[in-house]
């Protein structure tokens, strides 16, 4: 067994279920090694380390991603990922061997969550998503107008099986916000995984 699977695989039986409507597997506490690792890998720019992060998910959720149709990334507002030059989020979901589709946008920019309490989570993400419309560079979608191509992504998750993919939670309250959307849309079931979960109130 690798280092990695014996420092995290075995630490996060009380993290196998966030709510009951969005089964949820993570990888492990946000503590330790596996914090340090993912601050490298979402504050330092060490994109490289996504491969590692997938792997461990990839074992640890195998269970959520069985019979999944679609990936989807947790995105960044726009502002955000021009910042930080990529989203953490999407970089994690490549490497979970499922189609991936970036079927979600951020409506606003939203206040950071970590300093909020579980309530104050909700109302800063509430109607903070929606589906994002079809790439427009598709050769079947380059002249359809803003409101055809979200119709289209509309058309790609309906009666799917959906795995949203973030790299940590805490209460649960952006997972659940896109998974709303989703539900919304047409989507047969909606699944989450993130590499960590974090504990309300401790610094990310």
């Amino acid at each position: 067994m690798s280092p990695w699977r014996t420092a995290f695989a075995d630490r996060c039986g009380r993290c196998r279920r966030l709510t009951a409507a969005l089964p949820t597997r993570v990888v492990g506490p946000y503590e330790g090694r596996l914090r340090d690792v993912l601050h490298a890998f979402k504050y330092d720019g060490r994109r490289s380390l996504a491969s590692t992060l997938a792997a461990l998910l990839r074992d640890q959720a195998a269970d959520v991603l069985a019979g999944a149709d679609l990936i989807v990334p947790v995105p960044l507002h726009t502002a955000r990922r021009r910042q930080r030059g990529f989203n953490q989020a999407r970089d994690l979901a490549a490497g979970l061997g499922l189609p991936m589709l970036a079927a979600l946008r951020r409506t606003r920019a939203t206040g950071p969550q970590a300093s909020l309490a579980a309530g104050a989570r909700r109302r800063n993400v509430r109607g903070a998503f929606a589906l994002a419309p079809a790439s427009r560079w598709s050769p079947a979608t380059w002249r359809l107008s803003r409101r055809a191509r979200v119709a289209r992504t509309a058309d790609a998750i309906a009666d799917r099986v959906i795995v949203l993919v973030d790299d940590v939670v805490t209460t649960g309250a952006t997972l659940d916000a896109c998974a709303r959307v989703l539900r919304a849309a047409g989507a047969a079931e909606v699944r989450a995984v993130t590499a960590a979960r974090a504990v309300l109130g401790r610094r990310r």
